[in-house]
């Protein structure tokens, strides 16, 4: 009996505490049904989304979405059209197949640019303090001093209306809102025994930066990007609504909707279809990133 016991200890292998940190998260995650659809309805659409930007390219099912027909204008939707088609004969199905890659490409382009310059502000400001804080944080106090989508407007006047000018606005307008959060989780996370252990030791600030505190402020930062995608995608089609975001004849969603209004009452469809598509992507993106918070620190919701 005491060899066998033996053997059940020797067999039994220690659990990584990683693997199962991971494991919990994707438990209660999968507890949260409202994240658990915006998580399958934003992985058919990317998937939906790499298809169009294919299609786009190499025209693979033969229709093109800036094809037009006057004969078949404003026509409701049927079986030849299912979206119907737009007040140039084009077909809307297709062109928000084609132009959900562009919309969803802004969004996530814009949100990464963003956090890749914002995160690094707000860990300086937050490790180092003094005058280097004051400045960095003073400068996002003017960005923020803007609404978004003015703040947005007013570089897009300035740059020129395309693709890369609206990404980069939006981005610009996201920098106050990952530094100021990367810097509180920085000042709360510098402040624990370990880091002062660790500094205490000889470790050098790259090293507590990147090795120590970095990796435990990724669960905001995370959160963050999920839920700021949502509001990305909703500048950038405000921005082409608008005429200064992506030019026509690119199938935008926000475009899209600025080439409708002038129809919405004898062809609604021409702006239903575009502007559900943006309110079924954004609301994705909140319940996702509401169950991805949810997950990630339980306590935050009680």
């Amino acid at each position: 009996m005491a060899v066998a016991s033996k053997e059940r200890v020797h067999d039994t292998k220690p659990v990584n505490p990683r693997i199962k940190s991971f494991k919990e998260f994707f438990k209660r995650l999968r507890k949260n049904k409202s994240a658990l659809v915006g998580f399958y309805v934003l992985a058919f659409l990317f998937l939906v989304s790499i298809f169009g930007a294919i299609d786009a390219n190499y025209n693979l099912l033969g229709v093109s979405s800036n094809a037009t027909s006057l004969t078949e204008k404003l026509e409701g939707p049927s079986a030849a059209h299912w979206f119907g088609t737009d007040h140039l004969g084009r077909d809307i199905f297709f062109r928000i197949l084609h132009g959900m890659y562009i919309t969803l490409g802004v969004g996530f382009a814009a949100t990464f640019m963003g956090a890749f310059v914002g995160v690094p502000l707000g860990i300086l400001a937050g490790y180092y303090g003094g005058w280097l804080d004051t400045i960095i944080m003073r400068v996002m106090d003017v960005l923020l001093a803007f609404p978004g989508i003015l703040l947005a407007l007013a570089i897009v006047s300035v740059l020129g209306g395309s693709t890369i000018n609206v990404t980069i606005a939006i981005a610009i307008g996201s920098l106050p809102q990952f530094a100021r959060i990367v810097r509180g989780s920085t000042l709360t996370t510098k402040k624990l025994e370990y880091v002062d252990a660790i500094r205490a030791l000889g470790a050098r600030d790259g090293k507590i930066i990147f090795q120590h505190i970095l990796p435990n402020i990724m669960s905001p930062i995370i959160v963050n990007t999920t839920l700021f995608i949502a509001s990305a995608i909703l500048s950038a089609a405000g921005l082409s609504f608008l005429g200064l975001g992506v030019q026509p004849p690119t199938p935008e969603w926000g475009a899209m909707l600025n080439d409708g209004r002038n129809y919405m009452y004898q062809a609604g469809h021409i702006t239903f279809f575009p502007g559900m598509m943006i309110v079924i992507v954004v609301l994705a993106f909140n319940l996702f990133g509401d169950g991805l918070r949810d997950a990630i620190d339980p306590k935050q919701k009680q």
